[in-house]
C-alpha cells in the first residue's frame, strides 16, 4: 500500500490521505470519519484497517478530515466533494463511514453518484433536518450496515431498522461502539461487501 496526502478542492480546507495498491485501479472508497469534536479524523483505527484491506484487494481508499466544524452541514458538504473528487479519477466510487461518518456518508452518498455504500455503526441523524433515515428510500446502490449489539453511542437503531425494511444488508455484531480489538475483523467484513460489488 501506497499513502499520499490529497487536498481535497471545495470551500472548505479538507485534507485527506490516498492509500492506493500495487498496480493500477480504476475503483475507490471515500471513507468519512467520526465525530471531529470527540478526535474523529482520518487516522481512526476502523478507517486505517478498511483502507489496508481495501489496497490489499485492489481497491484504492481515500480517508479525510474534515473542514472546520460545522454542525453537519459542512461535513456532509466535504464528503460530496471527497466524492466529487474520486468520480473525476475513478470509474467506480464507493462511500464508507464509521459512526458519525455513517450519517455523513449515507447522506452524501444520496447525493452524489456512488456506486456502494457500507456504514459502521452510523448515526441515524446529525441534526433535525440531517436526517440519514429520510434519505435512504431514495438510495438505489447497494447498502450494507454492519452494528453493534452493544452500541449505546451512536443512534444507529432508526437507521438499521428502516435498512432492514428496505431489504439492505445488516449485519450485528457482539461488540460496543468501537469494536475494541475487531477493527480488523470488521474492516475484513465490510470490505468483502465493497470488493463484492465492484
Amino acid at each position: 500500500m501506497q499513502s499520499n496526502k490529497v487536498v481535497v478542492p471545495g470551500a472548505r480546507d479538507v485534507r485527506a490521505t490516498l492509500d492506493t495498491p500495487e498496480g493500477e485501479t480504476d475503483t475507490i472508497v471515500v471513507a468519512c470519519p467520526p465525530h471531529p469534536q470527540f478526535n474523529g479524523n482520518r487516522r481512526d483505527n476502523r478507517l486505517v484497517a478498511l483502507g489496508e484491506y481495501l489496497t490489499d484487494h485492489g481497491i484504492a481508499c481515500l480517508r479525510f478530515d474534515y473542514g472546520d466544524w460545522d454542525e453537519g452541514y459542512g461535513e456532509r458538504e466535504d464528503a460530496r466533494n471527497a466524492i466529487r473528487w474520486a468520480r473525476e479519477r475513478y470509474d467506480s466510487v464507493g462511500i464508507f463511514g464509521f459512526s458519525f461518518g455513517g450519517g455523513v456518508a449515507t447522506l452524501a452518498g444520496a447525493d452524489e453518484a456512488v456506486d456502494v455504500i457500507g456504514l459502521l455503526a452510523p448515526a441515524s441523524r446529525l441534526t433535525d433536518d440531517l436526517d440519514a433515515v429520510e434519505v435512504l428510500d431514495g438510495i438505489s446502490v447497494p447498502l450494507k450496515i454492519l452494528y453493534a449489539t452493544r452500541d449505546d453511542t451512536a443512534n444507529w437503531e432508526l437507521l438499521v431498522e428502516r435498512a432492514e425494511e428496505l431489504g439492505f444488508e445488516t449485519e450485528a455484531f457482539s461488540a460496543d461502539h468501537f469494536f475494541v480489538g475487531q477493527e480488523k475483523k470488521v474492516a475484513q467484513r465490510l470490505g468483502e461487501f465493497f470488493v463484492g460489488q465492484f
